[in-house]
């Protein structure tokens, strides 16, 4: 057990003895990390208030009295309705730096829980690049992945694979049936249509040029019946199962995830399972969602031929009450081969969380209804997200309207090996661009995780290269430093000796090294990813509060646990960083 948790341990123990003491002993209640440092841990009274019948000062005034300070509690004081622990300097000083020393690369992990955990996320449509707007999804969803891994879990990732869709049929009947020379007249047409925006297509990825067979075919299939009627009866024939228009289709899907993958790579994200929407019409599991929901006593169908769900007693109204599940001809929805999915992943994993847009809401809800109604005793736990936006709606004049993540990324770098390059004149070019792309990437990463998933974002420059605030650059800038002064330290002895660290600067430093390990079970556990790099600014600003502060490699008796101490910093960033998805630089 470490310091941190042997403390909360007591803290836990000794509040609950006073309730035993006090006739209430079935009270339950929570521990948390304050906020300022007038307590290392409190116990908010507020939810004790109904059933003690008193006011929360009253029972923490009450509940202290009769504490008994020892162990690792030096004093517990009543606040505002709240119960301020401190833990004693020494021991916190001495458990935590061995914990972090002995633990290295697994400080901050939890036990194995044996829970099988899926996290779906990305998601997008196959049929072009990942727009600016959707970033947030891929990053959000990869940093959860890592907290809950982090926080013991048997974590897999997953990306659905949307192939069924008119859109990617649409793809492939302009992939199969038009020219090359043909798409390169319509990207000449296109740029010159947008030549004052500053809207270039220029990328040999896949995901980028295929773009010009959908634009070309949807105008065809709009001014042309022939080829309408053709992406019409492939659609049919996909619907009921023909393999060689699935196969096809599939084939031009995965053309464009080649170009999606190598732009979800650039950014640190890699999924564990790839599943195609298709298989839930080949195998047949859609049609027995289908049958099965026809059962219920809630199915009705339209004057058409159309069946639907009525989901009035699940507070759904207006328009969204019905939830169509086959279309008048019998075919499925995207929703109804959803529900087969989940039912899928149901049998692979203990827990689903699946990251959406904010503008899927209603449909997650119509769901996890239908779930109900098909009698499912577990549901999906929804992450919603707001999408990002940029300031006046574009990123710069040179990339315009349609601004892609593969844009970010490329800027991101960019404008990283600019600001580099002004500060580093000492390294070969490789390494600054080693360097540029591992800060450009992290600034990316760490500003979209900074903000709440459900908070409108804004994503500007001045926030995310900022290298004296609240970013990226400004955490692995200080993991660089950590590692350059233990590189200037040489070889020294490992000290765990709370009599040598005994400045404010220090206890400081080592009380948010202890906290680690509560974040990443707030992170994952609560999903509360913005905790991360809120956590890791926080680290990075003490340390650099330390070394102000006191004297490391010239510091006399007090030089091996200065730079003890220095090592556990390190260990700490690096995998505060590596669970939020950024590189840990050793220069910068």
């Amino acid at each position: 057990m470490s310091a941190i948790e042997q403390f909360t341990t007591e803290v836990i123990d000794s509040v609950n003895k006073a309730l035993n003491e006090m006739g209430a002993s079935d009270i339950a209640f929570q521990t948390e990390v304050p906020p300022t440092d007038a307590a290392d841990l409190a116990v908010p009274c507020f939810q004790m208030s109904k059933a003690l019948r008193k006011a929360p000062a009253m029972i923490a005034e009450e509940i202290a009295s009769r504490i008994q300070v020892g162990g690792t509690i030096v004093s517990v004081t009543p606040v505002n309705g709240y119960l301020n622990f401190k833990m004693d300097d020494s021991m916190l000083v001495e458990g935590t730096v061995r914990d972090i020393l002995n633990s290295d690369g697994k400080y901050g992990a939890w036990p194995k829980k044996g829970i099988r955990v899926n996290v779906e996320h990305t998601s997008t449509n196959p049929t072009g690049p990942i727009h600016v707007g959707r970033a947030r999804n891929p990053v959000i969803g990869d940093t959860l992945a890592r907290a809950l891994a982090m926080c013991g879990y048997d974590v897999s990732t997953e990306y659905y694979v949307n192939d069924v869709g008119k859109q990617v049929v649409i793809l492939t009947w302009g992939v199969n049936n038009l020219t090359e020379e043909q798409a390169d007249e319509e990207r000449e047409r296109w740029a010159k249509e947008h030549e004052k925006e500053g809207q270039v297509e220029d990328r040999d990825k896949t995901d980028h040029k295929w773009v010009a067979f959908y634009r070309i075919a949807n105008r065809m299939m709009e001014n042309d019946p022939a080829v309408k009627e053709e992406i019409s009866d492939m659609l049919r024939r996909f619907e009921a199962g023909d393999q060689e228009i699935i196969d096809t289709v599939r084939k031009t899907a995965e053309g464009m995830l080649d170009g999606l993958r190598q732009t979800l790579g650039n950014i640190g994200v890699t999924l564990d399972t790839y599943t195609w929407e298709s298989r839930f019409i080949a195998d047949g599991s859609a049609r027995d969602v289908v049958e099965r929901i026809k059962q219920c006593d809630k199915a009705g169908q339209e004057e058409n031929g159309a069946w639907f769900v009525d989901l009035k007693d699940y507070g759904i109204h207006g328009k969204n009450t019905k939830f169509t599940f086959t279309r008048a001809d019998g075919t499925t929805l995207y929703t109804t081969r959803d529900i087969a999915y989940h039912l899928d992943k149901f049998k692979r994993a203990d827990r689903l969380i699946d990251v959406l847009g904010e503008d899927q809401k209603l449909g997650s809800k119509q769901l996890c209804c239908v779930l109900d109604i098909l009698g499912s005793e577990r549901m999906p736990e929804p992450m919603f997200y707001s999408f990002v936006s940029l300031p006046e709606g574009k990123m710069s004049t040179r990339r315009g309207v349609v601004v892609y993540l593969d844009d970010l990324i490329d800027e991101a770098v960019a404008r990283a090996y600019d600001e580099i390059k002004q500060r580093r004149t000492d390294i070969p070019e490789e390494k600054m661009r080693e360097i540029a792309n591992a800060v450009g990437v992290g600034a990316i990463r760490y500003n979209i995780v900074r903000v709440q998933p459900e908070k409108q974002f804004v994503f500007t420059w001045s926030d995310a290269l900022n290298f004296d605030g609240n970013s990226g650059p400004f955490v692995q800038y200080a993991h660089a430093r950590a590692c350059s002064m233990l590189k200037k330290a040489g070889e020294y002895q490992q000290v765990v000796d709370a009599s040598k660290l005994t400045d404010a600067a220090e206890i400081k430093l080592v009380k948010v090294l202890s906290k680690l390990p509560e974040v990443i079970r707030s992170a994952a556990e609560d999903r509360r990813i913005h905790l991360l790099p809120a956590y890791a600014h926080e680290v990075a600003s003490a340390f650099n509060q330390f070394y102000a502060a006191v004297p490391v490699l010239t510091s006399g008796e007090s030089r091996d646990a200065r730079i003890t101490l220095v090592d556990c910093t390190r260990i700490v960033l690096r995998n505060v960083l590596n669970t939020m998805g950024l590189a840990a630089p050793e220069e910068m």
